[in-house]
């Protein structure tokens, strides 16, 4: 690695959910990744040590805060690098947790959840998003939450949405600063499915939305 690289700050909230193809993609990318684990007791850098931060997903919801007693930080962390226009980038939990950190709304969903390798429909925003642009009108991404950002900040973009969810995959944040999320995880390097049937006590049933392809949970 370079002296020189890129030095990119990423967040991991849970032991077994790391950066998967992310990782990999942004080394090949020519970037230093530094992994910081708040769970585990490590104290959130200063944001402008970095040009750039990456916050990763994981089981809880971004206010779950007597249960993870480093999310808080974490939100100031996301509002700090958005107010620096810090290039950022949040996956799952880090897309809830950067809509809560610059005023948005996010909560449980009505819908019940969305599991699996399930369609979105891209925003016409997307055609002019450098990201975005070369998807599909409608591609298929994993999801695993049971959340729904309810209110986008003020100055973000809607990019896309799913049948059930809008706001789902990912939310530009233009006026805000130079960040943007995904409810979607397109790094997961794992199947989802024994895992998601471990933690749901094996209560599941096809979803009709996804023409059997997605899962929801009875709960």
């Amino acid at each position: 690695m370079s002296p020189s690289a890129p030095r990119l700050l990423v967040v991991q909230h849970e032991a077994g959910t790391g950066p998967g193809w992310w990782g990999g993609w942004l080394a090949e990318a020519g970037l230093e990744l530094v992994t910081c684990h708040p769970y585990a007791g490590e104290d959130l850098p200063p944001v402008t040590a970095y040009d750039g931060v990456l916050v990763l997903g994981g089981a809880m919801g971004p206010s779950d805060d007597v249960a993870c007693p480093w999310l808080p930080s974490t939100r100031t962390l996301l509002a700090d690098a958005v107010a620096a226009a810090v290039p950022t980038f949040g996956i799952c939990l880090g897309a809830e947790l950067l809509v809560v950190a610059c005023g948005g709304t996010v909560r449980r969903g009505a819908g019940g959840p969305e599991l699996g390798v399930l369609e979105i429909e891209m925003a016409a925003a997307a055609a002019a998003d450098a990201l975005l642009s070369a998807l599909p009108a409608r591609p298929r991404v994993v999801q695993w939450h049971w959340e729904e950002m309810a209110d986008l900040p003020p100055g973000a973009v809607e990019l896309a949405s799913s049948e059930a969810y809008r706001h789902r995959l990912p939310t530009r944040l233009g006026s805000l600063g130079r960040a943007g999320s995904s409810r979607g995880d397109p790094g997961h390097r794992h199947d989802v499915g024994p895992r998601g049937r471990a933690a749901a006590g094996g209560r599941w049933s096809r979803s009709r939305r996804t023409g059997g392809r997605g899962v929801r949970l009875r709960r």
